[in-house]
């Protein structure tokens, strides 16, 4: 359990249409001392938002797009660290010590806990391996695995870029100019809800294609409009 004097941790989650996925992640938010959820909701119409203040969350409005509702949230962060979260990713027990601890290091710019997708098989398997290889050898974690970061080093990078797509990839490129990613052993479990749609190959596929497009200068936004068409 956190100490009286522990840094607040603000918890953003960008929301649309997730009335089904947020009480499933809702637990170990509210078993964790010192935290606040912001919700930032960016046009639901299946009751996410009334569930989020059910919940006891603060809720923001935003324009739909991720990074747009990240950077909403986070304006209304109060946390001296903060957590990016999606909708669909469970937080493992203990997670707040954990992104305390962890940030705690003078060294750590950005930290993310290890994927896990929430369906047996050999193909979430492969897929988990290939996340934790391109994590740490790479020092690319993605948004799914819920990034974690001190305010004020948000605030350094110029706060999560406002776009529809690959804000996370950007901003931990931009964070490992100022010291080093790490990766916690627990597991933030992923909804595997894109896979199972897409197929394991196809939505892997589509992952690395937005990746290398995005590495070679696409703009965010054309990227966005290639990547929904595509996922469904």
């Amino acid at each position: 359990m956190a100490a009286p004097c522990s840094p607040l941790i603000s918890v953003v989650i960008p929301t649309l249409d997730e009335a089904d996925h947020l009480p499933r992640i809702a637990p170990p938010l509210l078993d964790q001392p010192g935290v606040e959820v912001i919700v930032a909701d960016g046009g639901s119409r299946d009751g996410t938002p009334e569930l989020a203040r059910a919940l006891g969350f603060t809720l923001v409005r935003a324009p739909r797009g991720r990074g747009i509702q990240l950077a909403a949230g986070v304006a209304r962060a109060r946390g001296e660290l903060v957590v990016l979260l999606h909708a669909d990713t469970r937080l493992p027990a203990g997670w707040g010590d954990e992104v305390r601890r962890l940030l705690a290091r003078p060294e750590v710019a950005l930290g993310a806990f290890r994927f896990r997708l929430d369906q047996r098989g050999w193909a979430p398997r492969l897929i988990e391996t290939f996340v934790a290889w391109r994590s740490r050898w790479l020092g690319l974690p993605y948004g799914d695995q819920a990034l974690f970061l001190r305010a004020h080093t948000l605030r350094a990078l110029g706060g999560v870029p406002p776009w529809p797509l690959m804000e996370d990839v950007a901003l931990v490129q931009r964070a490992r100019r100022l010291g080093r990613v790490v990766i916690s052993p627990l597991p933030a479990v992923c909804s595997a809800r894109r896979w199972q749609r897409l197929g394991f190959l196809r939505n892997t596929l589509l992952n690395w294609l937005t990746l290398a497009a995005f590495s070679l200068g696409v703009s965010p936004w054309r990227l966005a409009r290639f990547y929904y068409r595509h996922r469904g």
